[in-house]
């Protein structure tokens, strides 16, 4: 466990016997960061130049965007204290303001750059939304600080968020935010209520239900979800007293809750999923936020078990750098985590998991006993058709796996982003990098090509259980297969996942692959590898176990030497097939049935997988029979979607 480079209080056990946190904790963290940030503002405040690769923004985009985010930190801090500025920091805030308002676009030591359209000069749209709402957070502190010169041009360089177009998906609530802060001071108008419209209509377009927005008109779903498309319309919701917006939205919130709460490992972590991960705990973003407006399912003491679970994680696992800047990465530094807008201040939206500091010290998140989290409780399996999804947890492990059959997008290079792609996710593993053998993947292989699982079709759910189709595809102007498809389904009892997938339309002879969880390993070791069909790899957190039921000829451990976000190099379990004889066209759209039992455990020394599960394959049918005594029967033969039935004979 790292040494952090400033002091935090005493533990509390008896307030918060899981992780010891209690407000002061967060309190004292704020202070840390913004201190260690602040080192790097230049002399009159305007921008925060934090050490680090530049992103594709340019250098003083990212001053900016270090200023923007860590000021919301400070009013965060502020603002949940009613004011109180020891150390002088919102002073510093507002004194950049000033000076970066004075010349956008000039180009010198301070000036903000000039808010433009999408994609190329729009990255100060976004960086515009947490200067407006810190500024909402903060008036009496900082707005009302400023010269009647100074607010004139703030709002003017604010204002290029209304006037430029925003990125196809949630930049639409910078807008939105901006214009939220112009109206809470008076100086809202035409412009703004027009911004504020469009944003919300946008919103209702995105939500796909249970709780779940798009991130866009596509399937794009991840942490967005919380930490944008819920946050900036709720809180503004709350902070203009807008009762009926608060009616409609803060219910969604409620039922957003009730999954994605899940979606934190009894070690704090959140699921690693989706793209801008280097944001850490701003994933809490939502947690904090259905406590402020009261629309969450949790008590209390396990909002404050959620929150202070995934502070304390990335705190105690080198988040920080030794002089105290958040890194780019996920434990410490890691390129693969990141995307081409990513900077220095990026991590700095971890801001956003202070939400709660807005919650008076008296409140209950902070007076209550933590109570366990949600994952800390039974076994669970939950699936969520709206965004394709199905949350597995465990509970002797505290462990969480998202196993994806609806979510997807597209990497710069316009093939599927390993981020979103793959069949699973999990909160101890991440995925391998693109350049490397994927993990929970399926692929075919045709001329030394393997396919990528682009747009994922989602098919039907049950409660434990989902399925979805898809088209392989080959990037890069390789192999066309027409009317080839892929169905897969995932069945999940206890640790245990029984993925099926049918090729439809694939030549006879195919080879076919299918890999499990990519553990991390320290460099140089050996896997650890069951003789027989069982692939099992044990890190040092984690146990990955593959096995093929039907259809796979054999079975091995592929290297990863990119490792993932876990480890610098990891292994991935591979199983191997080939493709049976396929009736093509409509009128006989049969195929083969391949069956893989597979497991990611934090258990010591789990059992082997086979004899666990067994599968018995007829035709398009699948048997499966579990530990439990269920028989479970898969049917891809019955239509355009697979059914699931199960027995009630259990012992």
């Amino acid at each position: 466990m790292p040494e952090l480079p400033f002091p935090l209080p005493a533990e509390d056990r008896a307030l918060s016997p899981h992780t010891g946190y209690t407000r002061a904790h967060w309190e004292a963290v704020a202070d840390g960061l913004l201190h260690a940030a602040l080192r790097y503002a230049t002399p009159g405040h305007g921008l925060i130049d934090l050490p680090g690769p530049p992103s594709q923004s340019g250098v003083r985009s990212d001053g900016l965007e270090g200023f923007a985010r860590t000021f919301l930190l400070a009013a965060l801090r502020a603002a949940g204290s009613s004011g109180s500025d020891p150390h002088s920091i919102l002073e510093r805030y507002t004194a950049g303001i000033a000076r970066g308002t004075l010349a956008p676009g000039r180009d010198d030591a301070e000036s903000w750059p000039v808010i433009g359209h999408f994609p190329a000069h729009g990255q100060p749209m976004v960086e515009s939304a947490s200067v407006a709402l810190g500024l909402r957070l903060t008036a009496p502190w900082t707005w009302q600080a400023l010269s009647s010169d100074a607010q004139d041009r703030t709002e003017e360089w604010l204002r290029g968020a209304l006037r430029h177009q925003p990125a196809p998906n949630n930049w639409y609530l910078f807008p939105l935010t901006v214009a939220g802060f112009l109206e809470s001071v008076g100086r809202g108008d035409t412009e703004t209520a027009r911004a504020i419209e469009r944003g919300l209509d946008l919103l209702e377009g995105w939500y796909r239900g249970q709780g779940w927005y798009s991130d866009g008109d596509a399937r794009s779903f991840d942490h967005y979800n919380g930490w944008a498309l819920h946050m900036y319309p709720l809180l503004h919701a709350h902070l203009a007293a807008d009762g009926a917006l608060l009616d409609r939205l803060g219910p969604r919130l409620h039922t957003f809750l009730e999954s994605f709460s899940l979606l934190f490992d009894a070690n704090g972590a959140p699921i690693h999923h989706g793209r801008s991960l280097t944001y850490r705990f701003a994933a809490g973003a939502a947690v904090g936020l259905g406590a402020l407006t009261g629309h969450t399912p949790l008590a209390p003491g396990a909002t404050r078990r959620v929150l202070s679970g995934a502070l304390r994680h990335f705190l105690d696992r080198g988040a920080l750098t030794r002089d105290g800047v958040l890194s780019l990465g996920w434990y410490g530094p890691h390129a693969a985590t990141l995307q081409r807008y990513s900077g220095p201040g990026s991590p700095y939206w971890a801001s956003k998991g202070f939400l709660a500091l807005l919650l008076p010290p008296d409140h209950p998140v902070w007076t209550a006993p933590e109570e366990a989290a949600p994952v800390e409780g039974p076994d669970r399996a939950l699936a969520l058709p709206a965004p394709g999804f199905l949350i597995q947890t465990t509970g002797r492990d505290g462990l969480v796996r998202l196993h994806n059959h609806g979510s997807y997008t597209w990497g710069a290079d316009s093939a599927p982003d390993p981020l979103y792609a793959r069949l699973a996710y999990s909160t101890r593993t991440g995925p391998t990098s693109a350049d490397n053998t994927p993990d929970n993947h399926i692929a075919l292989e045709v001329r030394g090509a393997r396919s990528k699982r682009p747009r994922i079709q989602p098919l039907a759910a049950g409660p434990d259980w989902i399925a979805s189709s898809q088209v392989p595809l080959f990037p890069g102007g390789g192999p066309i297969l027409p009317s080839a498809r892929i169905d897969s389904l995932t069945l999940v009892r206890g640790r245990l996942e029984v993925r099926v997938h049918r090729t439809v339309g694939v030549p006879a002879g195919t080879r076919i692959h299918h890999s499990g969880w990519a553990v991390a390993l320290p460099p140089g070791t050996p896997a650890e590898t069951e003789r027989g069909p069982e692939i099992r790899l044990a890190g040092e957190e984690v146990t990955g176990q593959l096995l093929g039921l039907h259809g796979w000829q054999t079975a091995g451990a592929v290297r990863a030497p990119q490792g993932t976000a876990y480890g610098p190099w990891a292994l991935v379990p591979e199983l191997t097939g080939t493709v049976g004889e396929e009736p093509a066209g409509p009128e006989d759209p049969a195929g083969t049935l391949f069956v893989a039992l597979a497991s990611l455990t934090g258990e010591r020394d789990p059992a082997p997988l086979a004899g666990l599960a067994t599968a018995e394959v007829k035709g398009l049918t699948v048997t499966v029979r579990l530990p439990d005594g269920a028989e479970v029967v898969v049917d891809f033969g019955s239509g355009d979607a697979p059914t699931v039935t199960e027995s009630d004979e259990k012992p």
